[in-house]
C-alpha cells in the first residue's frame, strides 16, 4: 500500500482538495486498493471542520465530493506513516521540514514538482479570494496529480 499525504496551512481548502481529487482519480484507475490518500494542516485553527464550503462548491462542480473530510494537523510520526508528504507551497515545506524526523526527507515533496509544466512550485491559497480562485488551484491539483500517479506507478506499483 503505498500512503500519501497532502498538506497546507489549514487543511481546509487545498489540502482537502488534493486529497479528493487525487481519490477519485485513484479510484477511476482501478488502483483504490493499493494507494491510500489523506490530508492535513500545518496549523490547527480547523481541527475537526469540514473544508471550506467554497473548495466543497468548486470541487462538487468537477464531481467530487469533499464533505466528509475533516481537517486535522500534520505531525511528525506522518513521515512514518505516508511514503509521500506533499507540500501546496513552500511555507507549508519549510513547517514540515522542521516537523520531519532525520533520515525520512526523502518523503517531503513540493506538490507540484509533480506537474512541471505549469512552471510554479507554490499552489495559491485561495481562501482569501474570490470564488475563481478556488477553480484555479482544482487545475493546478488535477495537473499535479496525473504527475504524482504516474511517479507512483513508476516506483512503487
Amino acid at each position: 500500500m503505498v500512503k500519501v499525504l497532502f498538506v497546507c496551512l489549514g487543511n481546509i481548502c487545498r489540502s482537502p482538495t488534493a486529497e479528493g481529487v487525487f481519490r477519485l482519480l485513484v479510484e477511476k484507475e482501478g488502483l483504490g486498493d493499493r494507494i491510500m490518500v489523506d490530508s492535513a494542516g500545518t496549523g490547527a485553527w480547523h481541527v475537526g471542520s469540514q473544508p471550506d464550503r467554497r473548495a466543497q462548491a468548486a470541487a462538487r462542480q468537477r464531481g467530487i465530493d469533499l464533505s466528509g473530510q475533516r481537517a486535522r494537523q500534520a505531525k511528525s510520526g506522518d513521515f512514518q506513516r505516508f511514503d509521500y508528504v506533499l507540500a501546496m507551497d513552500a511555507e507549508n515545506h519549510s513547517e514540515l521540514a522542521g516537523l520531519c524526523p532525520p533520515g525520512e526527507e526523502h518523503r517531503l515533496h513540493m506538490f507540484l514538482d509533480f506537474a512541471p509544466e505549469l512552471g510554479r512550485s507554490n499552489v495559491p491559497d485561495p481562501y482569501y479570494g474570490g470564488d475563481g480562485g478556488f477553480d484555479a488551484v482544482l487545475d493546478m491539483i488535477e495537473a499535479a496529480s496525473v504527475g504524482l500517479l504516474a511517479d507512483i506507478r513508476d516506483k512503487h506499483l
